[in-house]
């Protein structure tokens, strides 16, 4: 624990976040996001950017991690499966034909055979350029094991929203109002029409090297866009918070039970809470490039455009 505490204490790119309240979620976009309601959260530490592939290389090389999306599935955990999909593989954002029907996610979203951290794309595919891009391909289980040999831990969604928020409580967009101020591009999204046609017109189609756009006003990178970011909440409706009138301290989301889908009543997938929208994000398909944003994922899960960063809650770190 020692050595763990120490590596967390002298990250110099981990930011200082003041505890404060805010007004966490949305009622102005999707039902997920509603209804807005007053959080208050301790300070914390939090990673400036996105944990990269440099960064988790390191962890691999020294602790022979291997992430979930590497290793076979146990067939009696997904009964019912097809033989093909339970070998090491994971999701890949495959750019499909028009016309698509977006009401099939299936029509862009492939498990993909030997994709992993290592091989975003596939076998034939390599990380050897992108050390400075946000490491995809992590269940949530991969990031909670960086996390502990890191000294850190993984933010809640409040926690999350209110560093993503940078002091601007009531802006549309954790840099502000405007989309592109100015003309200029402040994330990493999609332009044009999804899921066939990208412009690119932000300079990047997939992941972006981490701080490729300006911060919001903590100095944190990425709060919107490039890739989505795990974090510890079991997911839940916001509508289902017992007292949205009433400010509601430290958050932590759902019990596990209450996290379970509904519509998979044979593979009961508890899911987790995960923020900041990624390079898929489209006007005509998902504005989810905002700080009230948010979605739930299967925990077992890794995709393409999923990573994290960490944090450091107050009282842990040794050099306040």
């Amino acid at each position: 624990m020692e050595t763990q505490s120490l590596r967390a204490a002298t990250d110099d790119r981990m930011v200082w976040i003041p505890g404060g309240s805010f007004l966490m979620g949305s009622d102005s976009h999707y039902p997920e996001e509603a209804p807005a309601h007053k959080v208050r959260v301790d300070g914390f530490w939090i990673d400036d950017c996105t944990v990269t592939n440099r960064e988790f290389a390191a962890f691999v090389d020294a602790t022979g991690y291997v992430t979930a999306a590497e290793r076979p599935v146990d067939p009696t955990d997904y009964p019912g499966a097809i033989p093909g999909m339970l070998g090491p593989s994971s999701v890949v954002f495959i750019k499909p034909k028009p016309p698509v029907d977006l009401s099939n996610h299936y029509n862009w979203w492939k498990y993909v055979g030997g994709a992993n951290w290592r091989h975003p794309r596939g076998p034939a595919s390599s990380i050897k350029a992108l050390m400075d891009h946000p490491v995809v391909h992590i269940a949530f289980a991969d990031a909670e094991a960086y996390a502990a040999w890191a000294g850190k831990e993984l933010p809640t969604e409040a926690e999350w929203e209110f560093a993503a928020r940078g002091r601007l409580e009531a802006a549309e967009y954790v840099w502000g109002d405007e989309m592109t101020p100015g003309g200029h591009y402040m994330a990493n999204t999609w332009q044009g029409q999804f899921p066939v046609q990208n412009s690119r017109d932000d300079g990047f189609e997939g992941t972006a090297p981490v701080k490729s756009y300006p911060p919001n006003g903590y100095g944190l990178y990425d709060m919107a866009g490039n890739v989505w970011e795990w974090t510890t909440d079991w997911y839940q409706e916001h509508g289902k918070i017992d007292s949205p009138c009433c400010t509601i301290s430290n958050p932590r989301g759902a019990n596990q039970s209450e996290s379970l889908d509904p519509n998979l009543p044979e593979i009961a997938i508890p899911r987790k809470v995960m923020k900041g929208g990624s390079h898929l994000c489209a006007p005509n398909y998902c504005r989810r490039y905002r700080p009230a944003a948010r979605m739930a994922h299967a925990v077992d899960t890794a995709t393409c455009h999923l990573g994290f960063r960490c944090v450091v809650r107050e009282g842990r770190r040794t050099d306040q």
